[in-house]
């Protein structure tokens, strides 16, 4: 069947399908996805910027940016939106997202080590290399399956491996929040055990998601 057969009816004389359309390629879902992207050194900017509460506000720009993730996409598959520009983009902004609160979230050693050991510092570190190398991998992977004319879909386990990320993220930022305002309180510890443990699951799902994701689609290194 055609792809175009299985689009949905759109009523394109509507209010809401002219406003999400826009002009161009500048619909709705791709200035969502550009919104994203301008919020990641906002969310990088109160991560570091030291006053009361500065977590939290870093995690309502992370959480923002998270839900244009869910909302742009809704958006473009119900008014049948998707452009080049979005594939484009909406990946990279998904990653980078992602990338750059793990990254800072490294910098940050309490994060890992104030109620356990430096070696949980190592773990943590390793596990966000595990992720970085996954992506980069599977970048790669999709790259060559292009050029070969091979459209590759993503899979379950890489949806489940990117929202348990998003949920290892924002449990990590509430616990710092939290922790800044209670210290030793016993949900403040918890909290710091459960984002970590959520951080180790990311990492595990992410190595089950890459090689599921190259061996079925092995065949692409054979073109």
């Amino acid at each position: 069947m055609a792809e175009n057969d299985n689009k949905k009816a759109v009523d394109t004389s509507s209010r809401a399908y002219k406003i999400a359309a826009g002009k161009g390629v500048m619909n709705l879902p791709n200035k969502l996805t550009i919104a994203r992207m301008i919020m990641i050194p906002v969310f990088i900017l109160f991560f570091y910027l030291n006053f009361a509460g500065h977590y939290f506000v870093a995690l309502a720009v992370f959480a923002l940016a998270s839900f244009t993730d869910l909302l742009d996409g809704k958006i473009a598959r119900k008014y049948n939106l998707v452009t080049n520009l979005g594939k484009f983009l909406d990946p990279i902004a998904d990653k980078v997202l992602v990338s750059s609160a793990l990254i800072v979230i490294l910098t940050q050693p309490q994060f890992f080590n104030v109620f356990l050991n430096d070696w949980a510092l190592i773990v943590g570190g390793c596990c966000v290399v595990v992720i970085f190398a996954r992506e980069l991998i599977v970048s790669g992977f999709r790259m060559v399956a292009a050029d070969a004319g091979i459209v590759i879909a993503a899979d379950k386990i890489g949806k489940f491996k990117t929202v348990t990320q998003d949920i290892a993220v924002i449990l990590l930022l509430v616990f710092g929040g939290f922790y800044e305002l209670f210290r030793e309180a016993i949900a403040v510890r918890v909290l710091n055990y459960v984002g970590l443990i959520m951080l180790a699951v990311a990492a595990i799902l992410t190595i089950i998601s890459g090689i599921n994701y190259i061996v079925k689609n092995i065949a692409v290194l054979k073109v």
